[in-house]
């Protein structure tokens, strides 16, 4: 059509657009049913729908039928059976005008899934195709209004090749199938289920099925498949398990059943996230599903656990009530998070995946809200959503939730939560609705509390307890500021549940944890009975997500970390006695290292405790964490500082890490805890034996490595190496290779490891590794295995050369023009350039700008990049 070039393809450049939350308005038209005809091929792929549309009451009566789309071109229009040429393209939409209230729209368009680089829509992917439609992928398959508040009911037909496609999988069930000519067949899908465009997928492909069932509590049968690649099947018994347990903790903890009689999961290898909640067939990225010892670390399973477990979930906090904007993300993904975290807390150590759960907010959302690319968990504005995939969204959000499930207690809150999907079920809600569903179901008002949606930044508590001893009484004084992107602090009131306790100086004991309200920018709290000056132990469980400044000594932290019975606690207290004399060390200000090694001393020599709980203890703060205490950032010299304590622990107590290293050698795989704790401390020892410069150490890691019957103590032995200048490196690097080189997901700890190197020549290996003929820029799991790697890597990335930059730079040029989703999730490990010291801050500066200076870059890229140089 005529209207194509003068509407679309002849426009200029539009400058960004902004999507308000102020702006929201409710769908024109409707669109109850929608019919979808799939003629499948790797290169040619044809797409016929037939739409149901219904005029909503409130629009305006001449408002035409505006349909999204991303890339398409219609081959036919057609309403009510009769053509139509009076369409228009307009910034890729399809505008028709329509004068009734109800009509059967049917378009046809023609895809090329094999030159979908951007991995979103249709794409192909070895051989197979699939679908990744959150957050605005469906437009790429077909014109629709492509938004969450659009709920239809979904019918598919699929045909293709039987050779090439044995496998037709779609949402919902399969009601018929058949063959057809010339070698191929189709399969006949009905989701029952009203859904936005996001949840819709669709999968094609030679695979294969680890198959079970489950009973649901109301005594329904469940078909459960896990579809893979010939040769993965052996791989895929624990995220089948994972997903009975998910299913099963669903229904106890929430009282949520499963609504279809069939569930699928399809592992994919080129997957830009980590899964999709694609209702009744979850797609996964195939690391979150495959694993055995092998090839998997116990991280790795925990991974999958926690995966398959949020994606199943979905299906209540999600699916069957879902978004009724992008803006209101988190009240899916948050809620579903704080869920997903609270199975693995049960069912494995709560205590340790609580530690773990804090110590990755503290890595990615922590330093988000202090950069320029702070927003709240509810946004008030975005130009491409999928940048708003972030650590505030789903980590800050789960926290939110946490604090709400805090402050209501679990009876009242699981009412809060029952109401809230009763009420909400088959509808497109807000953050709004949840608070109001969590108020009316659990008696309490939350009108102050509603700020940590509508407020970036991290809250600072700061705690100062004094004591009368004439009295007894102990006294805590708080207060609260308040800051985002850098900006001077300043007072706030949100609202902050802190759990505490008021611990005996002698004998560590107290009288019961307590939960205490803090409200105001400054507040006091009383507690009677304490004949002595108490310790005191505050935010207890990471009860609230803020950043804690309190009076206590070191003496006090040594004591905590010995003696408090709660276990985030007392591991927080070793952490600050740590970062406290680290910064101390990097500023150039006295400090007592002494107490660190009692402290760590004192651990090591506590025959009653857990090991794995003892790993964490002992294990100081990250480099990257340890930046994050400082107003400038200087990555070597704290590099230095963590490394010469690092080596003192591991000179001082070396004897007793060797014997810890012995008494933890591993018999036959399990994943026992008691099995996965011996694993864990075992390589923390190795680490500090290395980290002592004992003649021996890469001798040991190499031992480790020759004779390892898994992969947690196989990358523990590599990680270790990939420090040193020694041969054994060497070996064991070219062994790794040989081993698993055929293996993408293993290869891609092979990349890993290489770029966390602390050795000089990091940078120079890097760059090696992105021309290796192993390394595919157009996997998103491969360049994250070495980019990532090097980013997190502060000592080399922050190579003062300035060569990192520009290496991560380039990159992001590079990967842009195929897949800009992923190349935008890189400008973060730049974007906080201010905070360096003034070289290394200048060059990060320049390799902002020469990304933002790049011809035709993305809306995806150039958004972060402008948020992070203004």
């Amino acid at each position: 059509m005529l209207d194509i070039q003068k509407t679309d393809a002849a426009m200029p450049a539009a400058a960004p657009i902004i999507i308000r939350r102020e702006d929201y308005r409710p769908p024109a038209w409707f669109i109850p049913s929608i019919a979808l005809d799939f003629q499948l091929g790797l290169e040619h792929t044809t797409v016929h729908s037939v739409l149901s549309v219904i005029r909503s009451e409130s629009a305006k009566g001449q408002e035409p039928l505006m349909l999204d789309g991303d890339g398409l071109l219609p081959i036919s229009v057609k309403v009510d059976g009769a053509a139509r040429t009076d369409w228009q393209l307009i910034d890729g939409n399809l505008h028709l005008p329509l004068d009734g209230d109800e009509h059967q729209v049917e378009i046809t368009v023609e895809l090329d899934p094999s030159t979908n680089t951007q991995l979103m829509g249709l794409y192909a992917s070895q051989g197979m195709l699939c679908t990744q439609c959150e957050a605005e992928g469906f437009r790429r398959i077909t014109f629709f209004p492509d938004r969450p508040d659009i709920l239809s009911r979904y019918s598919v037909r699929m045909e293709g090749d039987k050779d090439l496609f044995p496998i037709l999988l779609c949402n919902g069930d399969k009601v018929a199938e058949g063959d057809g000519d010339n070698g191929r067949h189709w399969v006949q899908w009905n989701d029952p289920w009203p859904k936005p465009s996001y949840l819709f997928a669709l999968v094609a492909g030679d695979l294969v099925a680890n198959s079970d069932s489950f009973t649901t509590r109301s005594g329904k049968p469940v078909e459960l498949n896990i579809w893979v690649r010939d040769g993965d099947l052996s791989r895929t018994g624990h995220a089948m398990k994972a997903l009975k347990d998910a299913m099963r903790w669903d229904e106890e903890t929430y009282g949520r059943e499963y609504d279809l009689g069939l569930f699928n999961i399809v592992a994919v290898s080129d997957f830009n996230m980590g899964a999709m909640e694609n209702k009744g067939l979850n797609i996964f990225n195939s690391r979150y599903i495959l694993a055995d010892p092998e090839v998997a670390t116990d991280a790795d399973f925990d991974g999958i656990e926690g995966v398959v477990a949020h994606e199943y979930f979905h299906n209540w906090s999600g699916n069957r009530v879902t978004c009724r904007d992008w803006f209101q993300l988190s009240l899916k993904e948050g809620f579903t998070v704080y869920r997903d975290q609270s199975f693995s807390a049960d069912m494995g150590s709560a205590a340790l995946k609580r530690i773990d759960d804090v110590r990755v907010l503290r890595a990615a959302q922590f330093p988000e809200d202090a950069g320029p690319l702070a927003h709240p968990i509810r946004p008030e504005s975005y130009q491409e959503i999928s940048n708003f995939y972030t650590a505030t969204i789903y980590n800050k959000g789960a926290e939110v939730i946490r604090m709400m499930a805090t402050l209501l207690g679990a009876e009242r809150f699981r009412k809060g939560t029952d109401l809230y999907f009763d009420r909400h079920d088959g509808e497109a809600a807000t953050c709004e609705d949840f608070v109001t569903a969590m108020e009316d179901g659990g008696d309490i008002d939350l009108k102050q509390f509603r700020s940590w949606y509508e407020t970036p930044g991290t809250p600072r508590v700061s705690a100062t307890l004094s004591h009368d001893p004439q009295t007894g009484i102990a006294t805590l004084d708080l207060k609260q500021t308040m800051s985002a992107s850098g900006a001077p602090q300043k007072p706030s009131e949100m609202v902050i549940p802190l759990s505490i306790a008021l611990l005996d100086p002698k004998t560590g004991a107290h009288k019961g944890e307590q939960l205490i309200t803090l409200d105001q920018a400054e507040q006091s709290f009383a507690f009677e009975g304490h004949e002595e000056y108490p310790v005191l132990s505050i935010n207890r469980g990471f009860s609230a997500p803020i950043i804690l400044e309190s009076s206590r000594s070191a003496e006090e932290l040594a004591f905590l970390s010995s003696h408090d019975d709660d276990p985030f606690a007392r591991f927080e207290a070793m952490q600050q006695l740590m970062t406290s004399y680290l910064v101390a060390q990097v500023m150039g200000t006295p400090a007592d290292r002494d107490i660190i090694l009692q402290a760590v001393g004192a651990v090591l020599a506590d025959e009653n405790i857990d090991r794995a709980f003892l790993a964490e203890l002992v294990q100081l703060p990250s480099e990257a964490f340890l930046g994050d205490q400082m107003a400038q950032v200087d990555p070597q010299a704290i590099h230095d500082a963590r490394e010469k304590l690092r080596g003192k622990i591991g000179v001082q107590f070396e004897r007793k890490f060797r014997r810890l290293y012995k008494q933890c050698v591993p018999g036959e795989f399990s994943l026992a805890a008691e099995a996965r704790a011996d694993r864990k401390l075992r390589n923390v020892a190795l680490s500090y034996i290395a980290a002592s410069q004992v003649e021996d150490a890469a001798e040991l890691a190499f031992d480790q490595y020759r004779d390892a019957n898994n992969m947690t103590a196989m990358q523990g032995a590599l990680g270790v190496l990939s420090h040193m200048e020694a041969q054994q490196r060497t070996w064991a690097f070219e062994d790794f290779f040989k081993r698993f080189k055929d293996n993408a997901l293993v290869l891609d700890k092979w990349f890993t490891l290489q770029a966390m190197s602390q050795r000089t020549d990091t940078v120079k290996r890097v760059e090696k590794l992105a021309k290796h003929p192993s390394f595919n820029l157009s996997n998103p799991n491969r360049v994250r295995a070495l980019y990532a790697g090097f980013t997190s890597n502060p000592v080399r990335f922050h190579d003062p050369s300035g060569q990192g930059y520009k290496l991560l730079a380039d990159m992001i040029i590079a990967l842009d023009r195929q897949n800009p989703q992923t190349a935008a999730r890189f400008i973060p490990s730049l974007g906080r350039w201010r905070r360096y010291e003034p070289g290394r801050s200048q060059l990060m500066q320049q390799a902002l700008e020469k990304i933002a200076a790049t011809p035709g870059l993305s809306k995806d890229v150039s958004e972060q990049v402008s948020r992070s140089l203004a």
